[in-house]
């Protein structure tokens, strides 16, 4: 075992001496060492109850015969860091996550680990360090919140912040935005729709490092400690038979994850965090794969922001499992796949409930015949930009517009506020991509704006940075190469006219190759926003979108941004 490195031994003495000053029981250290990663804090909704979910992985650890020792890792609630300076650092700590767990587990030789998350970039952070380390993992969610009720209909925090645009717009009074304030998020848990950090958390079943049920089972339910608890005895059990993260996660469990990402209509975030993942594991996912994923997988499910129906709705209508049956019973998964309860998806799905059509629909009928997320390319997104295509209006699924130009968000905001903005105009904000942002902003803020404003139906957005899972309209994010790399996006000039054909998977600049030449050769790149700290070192390191957004050395992050 890993463990004995530090536990084992007559060189080792001094590091029991240390466990013994810890309070460790010899009897403890004679048994295999599992760290529990616990991102609890006290400021993020999706974490604050997360002490409760990991007291119940070490319970479980202790029923399968392992020592659990608990570490914390750090925790950004995107909701909070939106619109300032914050979400300038909310993807940047992604890399802090599996950095920091890195490190603890290789500095403390834990034999195996549980992952305890939920929020947007603490999943994907510990995914990566779980392929990073390879060695025992279960990732566990804290659970989705429940949804808020207002005057008989469903509400989130998405809810808000469209509320914020209809204020402005005078669409809506700000007393009765005050009362949905203080019904949107009712409890603890990630936020209810499909959202980012949803989206990951249900993805992780799909990638079979998760079990059955960690996506959708709620916060508050008695079912998500008895989940916990089934994971720590998971562990151990893996630690038995010698299953390790990259038994697991192969290729094609990457490709049955982007399957049933488009199936559900998951966040645009998910495509960077799974070329993330799967860059730890040294395979390639190429952004046309995506396409031909999306193309062949039909969307089942219409969940917040571009549907009615919550988490816990899905999880009532059979959750992940339901939906992995549906495709796997049409072909579209590989069902031969180790996941972490030990078994096949095979085997798993034979336990799996029928699915209630009200929330997720047969692939004989579903709401789209293509799945939920498309890359467009074109002389605007070389590399490719992503658009959440399930939450895109019949209407706005082909547009041509005239642009707005914003070198920030805020100041798109502030257009969109005080009604510069109007229908048939593309807003574009450039220079918040991962290296010009630094960090990549994640985009509520105007894109709620826009719908809060009644512009969803006639005005479109481009970025090079991200949007929230929350976003819905036309909104395409992680155009690639970013401004900040002098990609096409920094050549847009004020009215000129942009092209976006989402079932042609098309994004172009209507401007002649000579106009473009001349106006790079005017180009110079933008000073940094943030030129110290974490996010300058981040900002030298940082690869483009269309490579996850990775960390690597300067030579090589200039050359792929």
């Amino acid at each position: 075992m890993r463990s004995h490195k530090v536990t084992k031994g007559l060189e080792r003495a001094p590091h029991r001496s240390l466990f013994w000053a810890s309070g460790f029981h010899p009897v403890e250290l004679d048994q295999p060492l599992v760290g529990i990663v616990n991102s609890a804090n006290e400021i993020v909704p999706g974490h604050v109850h997360l002490n409760v979910v990991a007291e119940a992985a070490k319970a479980g650890v202790r029923m399968g015969g392992g020592t659990p020792i608990e570490f914390s890792t750090i925790g950004i609630c995107d909701g909070i860091a939106m619109n300032h300076k914050g979400m300038h650092y909310s993807l940047a700590s992604r890399e802090l996550v599996a950095d920091s767990i890195e490190a603890m587990a290789e500095a403390h030789c834990f034999d195996a680990l549980i992952l305890i998350t939920n929020c947007d970039k603490i999943t994907p952070g510990m995914l990566m360090a779980a392929a990073r380390l390879d060695i025992p993992a279960v990732l566990l969610s804290g659970g989705p919140m429940l949804a808020g009720e207002h005057r008989g209909k469903k509400i989130d925090l998405n809810s808000l912040f469209e509320g914020v645009g209809a204020v402005r717009s005078g669409n809506l009074s700000e007393e009765e935005l005050e009362e949905i304030v203080l019904k949107a998020c009712p409890g603890c848990g990630s936020c209810a729709g499909m959202f980012t950090a949803n989206s990951m958390n249900c993805i992780a079943e799909a990638l079979g490092l998760a079990l059955p049920g960690n996506g959708t089972i709620p916060a508050v339910s008695a079912a998500r400690l008895r989940l916990a608890k089934e994971a720590g005895m998971r562990v151990m059990a893996m630690l038995k038979e010698g299953i390790t993260v990259s038994d697991i996660l192969t290729r094609a469990s990457f490709i049955n994850a982007l399957t049933v990402d488009m199936a559900l209509g998951c966040s645009t975030n998910t495509v960077l965090h799974l070329l993330a993942v799967a860059n730890e594991l040294q395979l390639d996912l190429d952004l046309n794969l995506i396409n031909e994923i999306s193309r062949r997988t039909p969307q089942l499910c219409l969940l917040s922001p571009a549907g009615t129906d919550r988490i816990e709705d899905l999880d009532r209508a059979g959750g992940i499992p339901a939906v992995m049956k549906e495709l796997a019973g049409a072909g579209l998964l590989d069902t031969d796949l180790l996941t972490v309860t030990g078994f096949k998806i095979k085997r798993n799905l034979a336990l799996a409930a029928e699915p209630d059509r009200a929330v997720i629909r047969s692939v004989a009928e579903p709401y789209r015949p293509e799945g939920g997320l498309a890359v467009l390319f074109g002389n605007l997104a070389p590399e490719g930009g992503v658009v959440k295509q399930g939450a895109v209006s019949p209407n706005m699924q082909v547009f041509k517009g005239t642009a707005r130009v914003f070198d920030t968000e805020d100041s798109a905001v502030a257009a969109i506020h005080q009604g510069q903005i109007k229908p048939g105009q593309v807003i574009v904000i450039r220079y918040e991509g991962p290296r010009g942002g630094p960090g990549m902003r994640e985009m509520l803020a105007p894109t709620a704006a826009v719908v809060g404003a009644g512009l969803g139906e006639s005005v479109a957005l481009i970025t090079d940075g991200r949007f929230s899972g929350a976003t819905r309209g036309a909104c395409i994010g992680h155009v690639s190469p970013e401004a900040a790399a002098g990609g096409p996006i920094a050549l847009v000039e004020e009215g000129d006219q942009i092209s976006i054909n989402i079932p042609d998977h098309r994004l172009d600049l209507l401007v002649s190759d000579e106009e473009l030449k001349r106006r790079r050769e005017k180009w110079r790149p933008a000073e940094p926003k943030i030129n110290r700290g974490y996010l300058k070192r981040y900002a030298a390191m940082v690869t483009s979108a269309s490579c996850g957004a990775v960390l690597e050395p300067e030579a090589k992050a200039g050359a792929k941004a």
